[in-house]
């Protein structure tokens, strides 16, 4: 008892604790004990500030643990990497694997508009000149027994709209028991004829094998691209890589990786952007495979595959297009904050690309897993009709794709503007043709329909970055807590530790009375009678 003080009951406890703690209003507790009013109207006041405080507790954790973000967006200014460019001529090859079924194709075709239109099509718009690539070791797709369906013919199909009869041009693809049909209609006859053409045509081609060695009869870039210069200094060959794609044709991706210092770009403006001066020549156009006669333009990012049938935009031949681009940055927070991914290692879908993970990659990704699961493209109509079934599941959202694609954590997004102008002028073409066939073997005599120039730049340097931070951080929740117990009762953590103190003391206190009491009957059981002397023996 010299080192431990200890109170003899629960009152003295009571009211030592309200006499010395730093709460305020408890001291009212013991000072008007006499007034039992006062008493009774203070001890409703301190169970109504606990009650509340813990209200507000409440609602805080809550709000915590539902992990909201809040956006803050800041200016950067710093020289930044070019993004990757990618440019396709629209003119694909002419496998001379496939020659024959594309030749065929062009013929259905031209029987397809006489049918639709009357018009009298020669076949010779649309394979004139053929570009046809030898491929050594492989035969003709005529010895696989592969054909083009005859049955898949261009319909027209009348409904009614509004109690009006309107025509339209469609197609029917059915399964292989003919049970069940798919119906495409279009209101242009145009989009019908094309979507036809490419049908057949990706039918065509996905014939062709996985891997084909076309390095012998590969493009140069300098039938495709007769200037390039960046930052006033020319590109060198190791700038760019080639692909080609079965629609768009020969393609290059200028600053692919994102890692030569060459294309860091130090200043803002025309001047110090990329600048191409194209060939547009349509002489090996198909012209039911795109209606578009130019160059393909795709402004991405590093390391990622240009899904060209989503994005890029056109540039049109005998014209000049200044491209400014402007980027931003987003930051994510993932985890409990939300769902995003650093490099696609943990999203569910197989990716079918080894580049950097974008958003479009899980529902194509998709796509491409179900069709491949479906043995698609077959060449049979039923395969056609699972194809369209699957696509227009994917077009509204059945194959649960977007649930399982997260965003990435780090994005950047380039918004661009362009301008227009027509080049070369008539009092400058001359001499511009003059040195373009000095230079690069340019013999074109058309009137600016067969090049085309395009320079893309930085407007600034300067960055917009968003990024996601949590809006009740744990130091946050831990002040908003703090600011509430002081609003009720007005006191700071060391006031917590005294009511921690008074729980312990009252469980000591507890445990101590229980004891004594277990003690008390055990020594009541255990001790003997006492025995009663006679008196009169003493006596």
């Amino acid at each position: 008892e010299g080192l431990i003080e200890f109170y003899g009951s629960f009152k003295e406890m009571f009211e030592f604790f309200c006499k010395n703690t730093t709460i305020h209003g408890t001291i009212r507790l013991v000072c008007s004990d006499s007034n039992r009013m006062k008493t009774a109207f203070w001890t409703l006041l301190l169970l109504a500030s606990f009650g509340m405080l813990y209200w507000q507790f409440a609602l805080m954790f809550s709000q915590y643990w539902a992990y909201p973000v809040v956006l803050t967006m800041s200016m950067h200014s710093e020289p930044k990497m070019f993004p990757a460019i990618t440019i396709c001529n629209l003119d694909p090859y002419r496998f001379e694997l496939v020659s024959e079924h594309l030749v065929q194709l062009d013929r259905m075709a031209e029987e397809s508009i006489t049918f639709l239109y009357g018009i009298n099509t020669s076949a010779r718009l649309f394979h004139m000149k053929d570009r046809n690539i030898h491929v050594q070791g492989l035969a003709n797709l005529s010895r696989s027994g592969f054909k083009l369906s005859q049955n898949f013919s261009l319909l027209r199909m009348s409904d009614l709209r509004s109690g009006k009869k309107h025509s339209s041009v469609g197609f029917r693809l059915c399964n292989s028991t003919g049970g069940n049909c798919f119906y495409k209609t279009y209101s242009s006859g145009m989009d019908a004829i094309l979507e036809w053409y490419r049908f057949h045509y990706m039918n065509i081609m996905s014939q062709l094998p996985v891997i084909i060695d076309i390095s012998e009869h590969e493009e140069h870039i300098e039938d495709m691209v007769y200037s390039c210069q960046y930052d006033g200094e020319p590109c060198r060959p190791s700038d760019y890589v080639h692909f080609h794609h079965p629609v768009f044709g020969s393609c290059y991706t200028f600053n692919s990786k994102g890692t030569d210092p060459f294309w860091t770009a130090t200043k803002p403006g025309i001047p110090y952007g990329l600048s191409l001066i194209l060939r547009a020549e349509q002489k090996d156009h198909i012209p039911l495979l795109s209606t578009v006669a130019g160059v393909k333009v795709m402004i991405h990012n590093h390391n990622q595959t240009p899904f060209l049938e989503h994005e890029g935009f056109d540039i049109r031949p005998g014209i000049a297009t200044t491209i400014g681009i402007q980027q931003d940055e987003v930051n994510r927070l993932g985890g409990n904050y939300g769902k995003c991914t650093t490099n696609g290692d943990d999203v569910d879908v197989k990716l079918l690309y080894n580049n950097s993970y974008t958003l479009q990659f899980v529902p194509l990704g998709s796509f491409q897993r179900e069709r491949k699961s479906l043995s698609l493209f077959p060449a049979s109509l039923s395969a056609g009709h699972c194809f369209y079934q699957l696509y227009n599941r994917l077009r509204n959202h059945h194959l649960n794709c977007f649930d399982q694609c997260p965003k990435p954590c780090r994005e950047s997004l380039f918004k661009v503007s362009a301008g227009t102008a027509k080049w070369p002028s008539a009092k400058s073409q001359d001499w511009v043709r003059q040195a373009l066939r000095h230079q690069n073997g340019y013999n074109s005599t058309s009137n600016r329909k067969d090049i085309a120039k395009v320079t893309i730049f930085y407007q600034q340097l300067n960055y917009q970055a968003v990024n996601e931070s949590p809006l009740l951080s744990e130091n946050l929740l831990l002040s908003s807590m703090g600011s509430q117990w002081s609003l009720w009762f007005g006191s700071s953590v060391l006031s917590v530790v005294e009511m921690f103190e008074l729980l312990v003391d009252t469980l000591v206190l507890s445990l101590l009375f229980c004891y004594q009491r277990l003690r008390a009957k055990k020594t009541l059981r255990v001790s003997p009678t006492i025995p009663r002397v006679s008196l009169a023996l003493e006596n």
